[in-house]
């Protein structure tokens, strides 16, 4: 099985590979240039079409079996933003969908955040650590390693499969 991930992100191509494996045996798994199509910090909405926008982007029919689009955005919940994690699977007809568990930026983040810069600037500025996105991610830090951001892409990338284990439960 071969799988392109709509992401060069090491964090984001380990976790593919961790979950496919487990649940798949051996399998292939390269990260590939895709666009989001969104803005590099997307809120909302914008999140879950980044992340169908790289996994159609990543999927190459003659090269892969699926591609796979990962995207973490802010959603509104009354007067808190939540940040969650995305990722959409695609085989050029059946796409699924699935988030891992969400959490609370401090404000201190959210206010450069709203005002045009990306989370994952503002956290490294915040941590001390250098591309912090590709390595424990702001999760890893604020959860002081508890969470890290492989394991909570790997949530992401499970939950985008559970369809896919159970297809005759999903029309397929």
């Amino acid at each position: 099985m071969k799988i392109a991930v709509g992401s060069r992100n090491p964090v984001k191509v380990k976790a593919v590979e961790n979950i496919f494996s487990r649940l798949y045996g051996i399998v292939e798994v390269e990260g590939v240039a895709a666009h989001s199509g969104v803005p590099a910090q997307p809120f909302g909405e914008e999140t879950v079409t980044g992340a169908i926008n790289r996994a159609k982007g990543a999927f190459a029919p003659q090269k892969f079996d699926y591609g796979v689009g990962i995207e973490a955005g802010l959603f509104k919940v009354g007067d808190i933003m939540i940040d969650i994690q995305y990722c959409a699977i695609y085989d050029g007809s059946w796409l699924t969908l699935g988030c891992g568990s969400g959490f609370e930026y401090p404000s201190i983040v959210l206010d450069e955040v709203t005002s045009g810069k990306e989370v994952g600037d503002v956290m490294s500025a915040v941590s001390g650590i250098e591309n912090l996105g590709e390595k424990e991610g702001a999760i890893g830090f604020l959860s002081r390693g508890m969470l890290t951001r492989m394991r909570l892409t790997e949530q992401s990338v499970f939950m985008a499969l559970i369809p896919r284990l159970n297809p005759q439960l999903y029309g397929h």
